[in-house]
């Protein structure tokens, strides 16, 4: 025999001895026999048959068996026929009966004559033509004889008990009437069974002695010298650990913490909007037309409660409205149309998180750094990139002298702390001029990523606000930063709360040049 059976044998628990050798003199005992014959609990006995298998000393199999009874309305089903069996046996001897006169001329309750019918049309027993219901060749070929979901009817009525076992034709009965709501109970029976492998066999054939053994040296031990008798059960120091999982932060909260210490970092000050907006401050304060694309109710989220929002300051919405209309003193010619109080009033989900940056422009003095983050709402469709509520970042920077040369400046400094070398191209965006689409690159795939946009506030932006002085902007969306961080290519898994994968994604994941 090798030392490593010997080593085995010594490292053994007493119940998996226990079981070793119930399993040696009947091979076919069960979990409760094995249980009764040892005086361990069922509890013991399938931890120390885990435990044996794990050292592939015996084989463990798990049989799962299906016992089918009928409920309380299977059993009325099973005296009175299936509703559509009722129909049929009325139709069997009108031919034809109007929908509005079913329950009354066969009297299945009228809940279920809609089902019924569904059943009539399904099995072919029956066809509906304006309002009629008309008995087929078939169904009166079935009038004398029974469907195979009533003769599995019958079997559960008289096996009261539960059945296990079908021939084919019933187990076609079973699956057509689970196809009905609450007319079959189904409870599930599992039971374990063990098979001795080599390893199992060379460890009774070396043989063992059962004998309580200690874990641990105690003081009493030593006071009353039982340690001198004590056997000791040895260790594995090799045996693998359990895994521990330890709580931590989801992912997404990992990045906007992060994004939040960046901004901190570099002098920022943070603001929150609210979830419900004006389409003042979410459209209108940002130079946006009121015909525009972006608020039809196919991307934006209007609410009935509450139908509106008050707007702000008048003189602040006059200057608004004089600026979509002429542009004011903007040096614009403005969008030339009639701007309407009532369409600012509209309530929305906020769309982005821009309108934070216009009204905290409105409420403070520069010079000004603030960011936010926070959730927005958009009627988009589900798929591997989109969702309909997602974060949104966004950097305001506004003071004397500030240019397009310190925006760049700034996003280079922040995506710098994030860890990525950025490069910058020509965009549009309405309310910004000029304006830049940020692109980072990504050394695993050898490519550039667009990840959010940037620009300086226009003056028709800023002039209703008061502000005088040049202001820069920034943001990005908060999913696409995660998904490229954790490599995930659908944006959907980071709300799915799969827990392996939740478990398994390092805190520290990231992409680092």
């Amino acid at each position: 025999m090798s030392e490593d059976i010997k080593k085995t044998i010594s490292e053994l628990h007493i119940y998996e001895k226990k079981l070793l050798k119930e399993l040696e003199a009947n091979p076919e005992a069960t979990p409760e026999e094995i249980a009764k014959n040892t005086g361990m609990d069922i509890k013991s006995v399938m931890s120390a048959a885990g435990s044996l298998a794990s050292k592939d000393i015996i084989e463990m199999h798990k049989d799962v068996e299906e016992i089918y009874s009928l409920t309380d309305d299977g059993k009325e089903y099973a005296e009175k026929g299936l509703p559509e069996r009722r129909i049929l046996n009325a139709l069997a001897n009108k031919d034809r009966i109007h929908m509005k006169d079913l329950s009354t001329e066969t009297g299945v309750d009228k809940k279920e004559t809609n089902i019924a019918i569904g059943w009539l049309r399904r099995k072919n027993w029956a066809n509906i033509d304006k309002g009629m219901v008309t008995i087929t060749d078939f169904g009166k070929d079935f009038a004398s004889k029974m469907d195979v979901d009533e003769e599995t009817l019958d079997y559960l009525k008289a096996n009261a008990d539960g059945v296990r076992l079908f021939t084919d034709d019933l187990l076609n009965g079973v699956k057509k009437l689970a196809g009905r709501k609450n007319i079959l109970n189904v409870k599930k029976e599992t039971s374990h069974s063990f098979k001795i492998l080599p390893k199992g066999e060379a460890i009774l054939e070396e043989g063992f002695i059962i004998k309580e053994q200690a874990t641990q040296l105690t003081h009493q031990h030593l006071k009353d010298g039982q340690w001198k008798d004590l056997e000791y059960r040895p260790y594995d120091i090799n045996a693998e650990a359990p895994v521990i999982f330890a709580g931590k932060k989801h992912p997404l909260r990992v990045i906007i913490d992060e994004i939040r210490d960046i901004f901190l970092d570099m002098g920022f000050v943070e603001d929150n909007g609210e979830y419900v907006e004006s389409a003042f401050w979410n459209f209108d304060s940002l130079f946006q037309p009121q015909d525009h694309a972006a608020r039809e109710m196919q991307d934006t989220f209007y609410l009935k409660n509450p139908l509106t929002c008050d707007l702000p300051d008048m003189d602040l919405v006059k200057l608004t409205a004089e600026t979509h209309e002429t542009g004011a003193d903007t040096g614009s010619i403005g969008w030339q149309y009639d701007w309407s109080e009532d369409i600012a009033r509209q309530s929305v989900l906020r769309t982005h998180t821009t309108g934070i940056s216009t009204k905290h422009l409105f409420e403070h003095e520069p010079p000004i750094k603030m960011f936010s983050v926070g959730r927005v709402f958009r009627r988009e469709t589900f798929d591997y990139k989109h969702l309909p509520e997602f974060h949104q970042v966004e950097g305001l920077v506004c003071g004397e002298g500030i240019s397009y040369q310190n925006l760049l400046g700034v996003l280079k400094e922040f995506y710098k702390k994030l860890g990525f070398e950025v490069r910058f191209r020509p965009a549009y965006f309405p309310y910004t001029y000029l304006s830049t689409e940020s692109e980072i690159y990504l050394e695993e795939k050898e490519s550039w990523i667009e990840l959010g946009g940037a620009g300086m506030f226009r003056p028709e932006v800023l002039k209703p606000l008061g502000i005088d002085q040049p202001a820069l902007a920034f943001g990005m969306g908060i999913e696409r930063l995660a998904m490229i961080r954790y490599d995930v290519e659908d944006i959907r898994m980071l709300y799915k709360s799969d827990i392996n994968w939740l478990r398994e994604v390092p805190l520290d994941k990231g992409v680092r040049l």
